[in-house]
């Protein structure tokens, strides 16, 4: 056989013998690193950041791992229950139907939800007698938005009832207990509140809460991953909550309601106050809808008139919020003086975080969108965590 017949077996041989170039390595971000160093040090299993700003995406990453025991590495497309960040969106349902002409927020509950009327105020309480009088005022949609109405702290919802009871019946345990304190004295953080105001939304709008808020704003804005209840082909996405175990050297599954299954079940109660699942892609649609006074791609959603009002804080001097400097607008926080995790961010911005972490927050000023999502649970104050003030302050050095 001639050599030149030989050659081209002779080369192919050599270059399957040859030394394959290690892949490129690209380097973290400094918005990435900040969660990275996190999952290093055991503190966390993964996490995805998204930070945007007047138009354009700055950064969008993801590190460390959806699931630890499968070594499933985190997407940016990742699934997460966002917890409490589902509250200023059922406070966007309400607002809604606000400019729909169908309620006011000036309106007291007990002209949508008869149940209310009536209701009692636990002025003392000893081991002897409960001593309930009339509140000087009947509890308003305001103060169920501002978290100032004295409703029960604790629902039902909470536990195993969550398979039980709609938010009808729920919100029937609510009305039929002594308010805590008089309306809009007092700031104090109340689920029930936000799961009532879930249940106007269903008596308002002849609708069920899951079904407006899927019909007026997850489906317009495509937002295709935010949902109360997961399907199989969302679980492949799913991240894994975690906690700290009992020595603090590593993580183990956080075992709550909310996060076992069947995520499908559609028994399990939609909770206005926190039951919504989300990716940072479809939190991006909605925050960028905020931003722009409530419009996207000419289409309405909420007047700028009613943001405003959800925007601007109507505590005033009642503590409000889980860090120092906060104020409460109509479902989102508000940052009134920077401070500690929002030092880095402008006075007047707005947002809201959710029980095992994950942060959401719009700066008016800077026109920027920061979103943080991981599913840790255990830690003392998700607001005020250090890896939420870390992840501030890498974007704010990171951005343009």
């Amino acid at each position: 056989m001639k050599l030149h017949r030989l050659l081209p077996a002779f080369l192919l041989a050599l270059s399957l013998h040859a030394e394959k170039p290690a892949p490129e390595v690209v380097p973290l971000t400094p918005i990435a690193a900040s969660q990275e160093t996190f999952v290093k040090d055991g503190q966390l299993s993964g996490a995805v950041t998204l930070v945007w700003k007047d138009g354009t995406l700055v950064s969008h990453e993801a590190v460390g791992f959806q699931d630890l025991e499968t070594q499933t590495p985190m997407q940016k497309d990742s699934l997460f229950w966002i917890a409490s960040m589902t509250k200023p969106i059922t406070a966007l349902g309400i607002m809604m139907l606000a400019d729909d002409g169908k309620l006011s927020i000036d309106d007291p509950v007990e002209k949508h939800l008869p149940e209310f009327k009536g209701q009692l105020l636990q002025k003392e309480k000893t081991e002897a007698q409960t001593v309930l009088v009339k509140p000087a005022r009947a509890i308003t949609i305001k103060d169920l938005l501002t978290h100032t109405s004295g409703l029960v702290g604790n629902s039902p919802l909470d536990g195993d009832a969550i398979d039980v009871l709609t938010l009808k019946e729920a919100v029937i345990t609510y009305a039929l207990s002594p308010l805590q304190f008089e309306p809009g004295s007092k700031w104090s953080y109340c689920n029930p509140g936000i799961n009532t105001l879930g249940r106007i939304i269903e008596v308002v709008s002849g609708e069920e809460y899951a079904r407006f808020l899927e019909k007026r704003l997850f489906k317009p804005l495509r937002m295709k991953n935010t949902t109360f209840w997961p399907n199989k082909s969302d679980l492949k996405k799913l991240a894994t909550s975690y906690k700290p175990t009992v020595d603090g050297k590593s993580l183990e599954i956080a075992q709550i309601k909310y996060l076992t299954p069947p995520y499908s079940n559609k028994k399990r109660t939609p909770l206005a106050a926190g039951g919504l699942f989300s990716t940072a892609e479809d939190l991006l649609k909605l925050y960028q809808m905020v931003l722009n006074n409530g419009e996207v791609d000419r289409k309405r959603y909420v007047s700028a008139e009613s943001l405003a009002l959800m925007t601007q804080n109507h505590t005033e001097d009642l503590k409000a919020g889980f860090t120092e400097g906060m104020g409460m607008g109509l479902g989102f926080q508000i940052v009134v003086t920077p401070t500690g995790a929002t030092s880095t961010l402008s006075p007047g911005t707005y947002g809201h975080g959710g029980a095992h972490g994950t942060q959401g927050w719009i700066d008016p000023v800077k026109k920027t969108i920061h979103i943080l999502l991981i599913q840790r649970a255990g830690l003392k104050n998700g607001d005020a965590s250090p890896m939420r003030q870390a992840f501030h302050e890498a974007a704010a050095k990171d951005l343009p």
